[in-house]
């Protein structure tokens, strides 16, 4: 493979990390699904396991560049920044169309996890009686967690650290929604808010907001760092020895998750947001012809076929990118 330029090759990974950023942010969709279907699961999951005790010895003996290279540094750093960048900016604009066009953006989700599973599926190479178990199981679990009731959580230090450590597993697997496991949890308000607090003192560079700011993202990322070196651990060696298995699984989480992402939602229960504003709390799928209000079947169609061809677009890109850098 040729080394990569910062144009296109790197732009075309901050691109995958915003792509990631703004799945993350939304519960009920997975970034780790955004980075299977772009083609950098499996590079991001082991660039994080290279990270460890001896990338400190490769920086003492060998000093920072090969430091720097052992753990594929310009892959994480546009990638990351990918990823910053969403969550800095996107997360008010999503919030926003959930919002005003619940239906629209679930339903063009919906699409994009229906690709995933039939992108992921094809990736398996022979079904065994251990990849049918790990389908149910995943299918199950995944399912279990979309009906489960929300907490309401102290919002302390210990608590953000867990949610961090949990949520960043999440995350990283592809039909798993890191950011509904902080809802599960009752932290994603806290997240959100914390996220919203500083770039509002970044704006108004107001040092108290930004330190109170800095301090929560601190705990919470010094979960999510040990959890993703711990479970990249994991990972690495499941898709290494049990590759079709672990496929299976991660099916299966996805066709679990599809409960949550349904467009068509009853409220049986309701909160009070940080806002002061009434939002939904516990909620159940129902068929359009049920829903209260404009179904929108025609334009939720349309959404949804244009996330699902977009899955295949991306995937012909990756294609025709990777056979331009072989």
């Amino acid at each position: 493979m040729t080394m990569r330029k910062i144009f296109p090759d790197y732009l075309l990974i901050t691109l995958k990390g915003i792509a990631m950023g703004a799945a993350d942010v939304v519960p009920g969709v997975s970034g780790g699904t955004i980075a299977f279907i772009s083609g950098i699961y499996q590079e991001l999951i082991d660039s994080i396991n290279k990270i460890n005790i001896g990338t400190l010895k490769t920086l003492k003996n060998n000093g920072f560049k090969a430091a720097w290279g052992s753990v594929n540094g310009n892959f994480l750093l546009a990638l990351l920044s990918g990823i910053a960048i969403s969550v800095l900016t996107f997360s008010k604009i999503i919030t926003h169309l959930l919002e005003t066009q619940p239906i629209l953006v679930w339903s063009f989700f919906f699409g994009l996890v229906i690709a995933s599973i039939v992108f992921i599926w094809k990736e398996i190479t022979h079904w065994h009686l251990k990849g049918i178990i790990a389908l149910l199981i995943g299918t199950i679990l995944s399912y279990y967690i979309t009906i489960a009731e929300p907490t309401s959580s102290p919002d302390s230090y210990p608590y953000l650290f867990l949610s961090g450590f949990l949520a960043i597993i999440a995350m990283i697997l592809p039909g798993v929604s890191g950011a509904f496991i902080l809802l599960l949890m009752g932290s994603y308000q806290t997240v959100i808010g914390t996220i919203n607090q500083l770039r509002e003192g970044l704006t108004q560079m107001n040092t108290d907001l930004l330190l109170q700011a800095f301090t929560k993202l601190a705990v919470f990322a010094g979960g999510a760092i040990l959890g993703l070196k711990l479970f990249s651990r994991v990972l690495t060696w499941m898709f290494a020895h049990h590759k079709n298995t672990t496929l299976a699984m991660l099916i299966g989480f996805m066709i679990g998750s599809l409960n949550k992402i349904w467009p068509w939602k009853e409220v049986l229960e309701t909160r009070v947001n940080s806002h002061g504003e009434t939002v939904p709390f516990i909620e159940r799928s129902i068929l359009p012809i049920e829903f209260v209000g404009e179904p929108k079947i025609f334009g939720a169609i349309i959404m949804a076929l244009i996330g699902f061809f977009l899955i295949f677009g991306l995937e012909k890109l990756a294609f025709k990118l990777g056979k331009t850098n072989s």
